[in-house]
């Protein structure tokens, strides 16, 4: 890689921590540092990305937003995806340098993950799923609970209300 690997650390983890003033100023060292050519070009075009997509956060088609930064094995499974796309030699440099970019994303997203114990590990582990239709009736029991409790009060209040229309004196 041709940019230094501590400023790059450093952008990905101001990015990480919604810094994005002080990600910018990393950014730009970066792109002082790098030589030209179509792979820094790609590798830049990626970290632009990987920034903006982190500060807008709120688009249904970006990737980020839907990535779960703290499952280690879909990291893992993203971060292997983009080295085949870096070995690949028959993407152009462009490309090799713009998923070269996003490995070593994920590759600091794995770092940073906090550490479980072995035994939090395994009672995570051990618990039961239950299966999507059960959590959806369950959900939908709740729903039902709560404007059936919902319903209760507007009856109440409604019933309150008639009763102080009638007696003006009447107070609860």
């Amino acid at each position: 890689m041709a940019a230094p690997q501590a400023l790059v650390t450093r952008f990905f983890q101001l990015v990480d921590q919604r810094q994005f003033a002080e990600a910018e100023r990393e950014l730009q060292r970066i792109k002082l540092r790098m030589r030209e050519n179509e792979w820094n070009r790609g590798y830049y075009a990626a970290l632009l990305g990987i920034m903006l997509s982190t500060r807008t956060n709120s688009d249904q088609y970006l990737f980020l937003p839907k990535l779960n930064r703290n499952d280690k094995k879909i990291l893992k499974a993203y971060r292997k995806e983009f080295l085949t796309h870096v070995n690949n030699r028959l993407n152009a440099d462009y490309d090799r340098g713009f998923f070269s970019a996003w490995a070593d994303y994920t590759r600091i997203l794995l770092k940073t993950l906090p550490k479980v114990s072995s035994e939090n590990q395994r009672k995570t582990q051990q618990k039961p799923k239950t299966p999507l239709k059960e959590e959806i009736k369950e959900s939908a029991i709740s729903s039902v609970k709560r404007n059936e409790k919902q319903t209760d009060i507007f009856q109440f209040l409604s019933a309150t209300q008639q009763r102080v229309e009638k007696n003006p004196e009447y107070n609860p």
